[in-house]
């Protein structure tokens, strides 16, 4: 593994503690860890269900509603063809929605001090009109996710929301909204979580977990994801490290509270291909 990024754990650090909107457990939602999910393989249908109830016991949607990174956030979830292949088709009110979506994240303090990061390695443009017009084309520019001529996918999409291959296989989906979202309208089943090694079991108050689900017909094996944050934390952290990538896979070991994190950021081109924390440990073991 690679060694801890102390320049990256410190800014994403300044972020976390920057990032007033984020929900907190036991007061603002609970999760329902319940059972550890079983050996499953991508696309393996027969997985034994070590959780009967949902994921997410509860979350107030009155404060998700009332935050306008939030509000603006959960109306892009619906803007997308999730099946890969099918052209995705971006109509004039989708277009107003991302705009307000990146106009309500770039005035908080979490984005403030990416884009101050960013301006000084050079990597961001100075001008907050200019970044923005950055961080769409990273973000939302479509493109043909396996080199077809349809352009049939995002960073966006593939991150925030999820995308199915053929049926059998489930891309992204690693945000935490669009997971309670989904299962509170039954779409997704979560199997029960993954534990970390040393670590028998998650708490309910973790902000990272591992954890095993099924969507629109297939399994995924092992998903990761950050709990209760912010979007503008997300959309943060990985516009960063892409941004400081030059390779097409970039992988980062730092530290964010007591979480050891491989931030794990793949490259489309000028896009974002996908993004994901993977939980190293716990600096409590």
């Amino acid at each position: 593994r690679k060694a801890l990024n102390h320049e990256l754990s410190k800014l994403f650090n300044e972020m976390w503690d920057a990032d007033v909107n984020r929900l907190m457990p036991g007061k603002d939602y609970t999760i329902d860890l319940q059972g550890k999910a079983g050996a499953a393989q991508q696309g393996d249908n027969a997985v034994q269900d070590s959780a009967a109830r949902h994921l997410f016991h509860n979350v107030n949607e009155e404060r998700l509603k009332s935050i306008k990174t939030f509000a603006t956030f959960i109306s892009l979830l619906d803007n997308y063809e999730t099946s890969t292949g099918v052209a995705e088709v971006v109509t004039p009110e989708e277009i107003v929605e991302n705009n307000c979506f990146l106009d309500a994240i770039l005035a908080t303090e979490v984005m403030k001090l990416a884009h101050e990061y960013l301006l000084k390695k050079n990597l961001a443009k100075p001008n907050l009109a200019d970044f923005k017009h950055q961080l769409y084309d990273i973000w939302f520019q479509l493109y043909a996710r396996n080199g077809g001529d349809r352009p049939d996918s995002c960073g966006f999409e593939h991150v925030f929301v999820g995308e199915t291959r053929h049926g059998k296989q489930i891309l992204g989906l690693h945000n935490w909204v669009q997971f309670y979202l989904q299962e509170k309208r039954n779409q997704i089943d979560y199997k029960g979580y993954v534990a970390r090694k040393n670590k028998t079991r998650p708490d309910k108050d973790d902000k990272v977990l591992s954890i095993q689900f099924s969507w629109k017909g297939s399994v995924k094996p092992i998903g990761s994801t950050f709990i209760g944050v912010s979007p503008e934390f997300e959309f943060a952290l990985y516009t960063v490290i892409f941004l400081l990538a030059e390779e097409s896979v970039t992988r980062e070991t730092v530290k964010i509270e007591e979480y050891e994190l491989q931030m794990v950021v793949c490259r489309h081109g000028q896009h974002i291909g996908t993004a994901y924390p993977v939980l190293l440990n716990t600096s409590s073991e």
